[in-house]
């Protein structure tokens, strides 16, 4: 385990996670007082991933329950392996005639049969899935359940019922207890309000977009080989396009695509025609992309650029003699 929040801070880096004190400190409480997280935020600041670093960090295996709009209980914690059920029956069908041969009616060799409900219906003929793996596990694990805001009221009742204490209720078999308390972290970009009580059962953390410097050291730490000058400009860019009103704005794993993008094109300095060019690399929208390419002219003719004109479009050449060296867009 973390024995403080600088070693959550020290161990998360060296999983390649910067994360602020905040983050660390919700971290490291939440293994101390055995409590879920929930982490809330805009999709792609880094959410999942602090899960995966952290059972990284902490040498447990993980285990990923992908939250969908549908999902129900035997999808997330088990399900009758009924196929192998009938294979069994198959193999025992002399048996099954000893047991029931005597009988004189069919009411009573039903009823002979439901005494042995617990050859059909037990442990070797389930199928666990995430939630009950994580329960049932003979070591400690990380569960990641993941997008939960995408899924139903009813599962997300199921699921802070299971959170609760750890506990699953099978009815043919009766309740299985947690062998030990998994480390769990819930994930939600926020597409619906969680309710109060999952909100009061975990301690709740708020990832948000990073700052310029620490988006910078994520830059620096993810791009191997990456110029100075050349992240820098991309931070400043990708920050200033977060400030405009976007229908989705670009994340960091969209940032650091951009960045290897840049480089797989042998960049150095963003140039304005390479970044219109690929700006379809960090907006997935046309219509941010418009957005973008205003907030660009408008950079440009604040530090003294000027775009193409239609003569530089149809093929004219300056008057003056060679070719003038492209302006960064920011520099």
């Amino acid at each position: 385990m973390f024995d403080s929040v600088e070693d959550v801070e020290k161990k998360l880096h060296d999983q390649d996670y910067i994360c602020g004190k905040n983050i660390a400190t919700v971290v490291y409480l939440a293994t101390k007082l055995q409590k879920p997280i929930l982490i809330e935020g805009p999709a792609g600041v880094g959410k999942t991933e602090l899960g995966r670093a952290v059972s990284r960090a902490l040498g447990l295996p993980l285990i990923r329950l992908q939250c969908y709009e549908g999902l129900d209980e035997s999808k997330a914690l088990y399900e009758w392996e009924y196929s192998k059920q009938l294979l069994y029956t198959q193999m025992l069908r002399d048996k099954i005639e000893q047991v029931i041969g005597d009988a004189a009616t069919l009411k009573d060799a039903a009823a002979r049969i439901g005494e042995q409900d617990d050859v059909f219906f037990s442990e070797r003929f389930i199928v666990p899935r995430p939630l009950l793996r994580g329960i049932l596990s003979e070591e400690r694990v990380a569960l990641l359940i993941d997008e939960v805001d995408k899924s139903d009221p009813e599962f997300e009742a199921f699921l802070l019922e299971v959170l609760s204490d750890y506990t699953v209720s099978i009815p043919e078999i009766g309740t299985m207890e947690a062998k030990h308390i998994p480390l769990v972290f819930l994930t939600s970009n926020d597409s619906r309000e969680m309710t109060d009580a999952l909100k009061r059962r975990c301690l709740h953390l708020y990832i948000d977009f990073p700052g310029e410097e620490q988006e910078l050291a994520i830059v620096n730490l993810k791009v191997d080989g990456i110029q100075q000058r050349l992240a820098e400009d991309i931070v400043k860019l990708i920050q200033s396009i977060r400030k405009l009103d976007l229908k989705k704005a670009p994340s960091i794993s969209e940032t650091l695509d951009w960045a290897r993008a840049l480089m797989v094109l042998n960049a150095d300095t963003l140039e304005a025609p390479l970044v219109e060019e690929t700006l379809n690399i960090i907006l997935k929208y046309e219509g941010d992309i418009h957005k973008a390419q205003m907030e660009l002219s408008k950079l440009l003719q604040e530090k003294g650029a000027e775009s193409p004109g239609p003569e530089a479009e149809a093929g004219e050449k300056p008057a003056a003699t060679g070719t003038p060296p492209r302006k960064s867009v920011l520099h």
